[in-house]
């Protein structure tokens, strides 16, 4: 009989907090569940910063990973409510998936959990990727070229000079006037300035988006290197933010960084349980909010299609624009037969083919034609 059917009901919750920090690298020996159970019973907290200050004192977390326990302890607790803890300069940028009701398997392997990559998973797999000698495309060319003045741009609040424009440069008029004794012989003009639009890449790093990996993880170094408010995250059966070992100028070195930081490659495939896991961690979330949102996979779901419908819906409604890109999409009278696709069609904004470095820079690109 599982362990879990003998707790007492209100007790489970405390008890699956304790299995999401083993799931994410804490070290928590049975005692200590123990203690912090009597610690809650103890305190009889009437409010959550009783509970936080129980799990402190008795699951001990090391304070070097205080800000992730933080993180965890919000997601947990809050869930996609949380009050943003996170503290600036934090190396930790790994969140695992908790799963409930399969803390007893063990992770695959990858050659075991999906060898051909042409099927989705559910399963973990735990696996370093080595990246072939990497060489540049005609489609990397161009999007590092064109990049910097064709991605999507926004309107700020500062205001600049222009000929023409909505708004009146009275201090530039009045100190022209003063020349011509007062008179008023042209209207200075401002209109505000244009901003490059932040840009979130999401790609899927699962066993069946394992033929693109390595050429998706190109393009997003190209990306980052070539426009400055770039992020970019990994997904499969953990949550991965790449984005500071792509900003190395080398991309042999950014991408060995990253075969390294990433430890889900060509594992199980669970989009709806990343993408709430994203939206859930305020740091993360904020990146969507106003941004032009890209998410690279096939959409081969193997979790429930309600918490991927959901997630979706959430991000779009952040988002300035939300582009779904599927090697599935070979044409453009392209309808989505899986699913997860039919689940989330209505909430993308684009849902168009991603089976090619090339059809992804060209998407990209055309984003700048958008209205800002």
């Amino acid at each position: 009989m599982s362990t879990d059917l003998q707790l007492p009901r209100a007790a489970r919750t405390f008890v699956s907090f304790v299995a999401l920090l083993r799931a994410n690298g804490f070290a928590v020996a049975p005692e200590q569940t123990t203690a912090f159970l009597a610690a809650i019973a103890l305190l009889g907290p009437r409010k959550l910063e009783d509970i936080r200050q129980s799990a402190l004192a008795t699951l001990a977390p090391p304070p070097e990973r205080r800000a992730t326990f933080d993180r965890l302890f919000d997601l947990h607790f809050r869930g996609s409510e949380a009050i943003e803890r996170a503290e600036a300069g934090e190396d930790d940028e790994t969140v695992r998936l908790q799963e409930e009701g399969r803390g007893d398997e063990e992770p695959l392997l990858a050659d075991d959990a999906n060898e051909s990559g042409l099927t989705a998973t559910r399963a973990e797999a735990l696996v370093e990727r080595r990246f072939a000698q990497l060489s540049t495309t005609d489609a990397l060319r161009r999007l590092a070229r064109e990049a910097p003045r064709r991605l999507p741009r926004r309107r700020g609040h500062r205001r600049m000079r222009a000929r023409r424009g909505p708004f009146a440069d009275l201090r530039r008029t009045l100190r022209d006037s003063v020349r011509s004794d007062g008179e008023i012989l042209r209207l200075g003009h401002m209109r505000r300035r244009q901003r490059p639009r932040k840009v979130l890449l999401l790609i899927d790093v699962s066993g069946s988006m394992k033929s693109r990996t390595e050429e998706n993880m190109k393009l997003a170094h190209a990306l980052v290197q070539a426009a400055p408010n770039v992020e970019v995250f990994t997904f499969g059966t953990r949550l991965t933010r790449v984005t500071r070992v792509l900003r190395l100028k080398r991309r042999e070195q950014a991408l060995s960084a990253a075969a390294h930081l990433v430890s889900d490659w060509d594992g199980g495939t669970r989009i709806g349980d990343a993408l709430q896991a994203f939206l859930a961690v305020p740091r993360f979330g904020g990146y969507a909010r106003g941004a032009a949102v890209i998410i690279v996979s096939d959409g081969l779901e193997r979790g429930e299609p309600d918490a991927l419908r959901d997630a979706v819906a959430k991000l779009s409604r952040r988002a300035w624009r939300l582009s779904w890109l599927t090697p599935l999409a070979t044409g453009p009278g392209f309808r989505p037969q899986t699913e997860a696709l039919v689940a989330i069609e209505r909430f993308v904004d684009d849902l168009v083919d991603g089976g090619s470095s090339a059809s992804i820079v060209a998407h990209v690109l055309a984003l700048g034609r958008r209205a800002a």
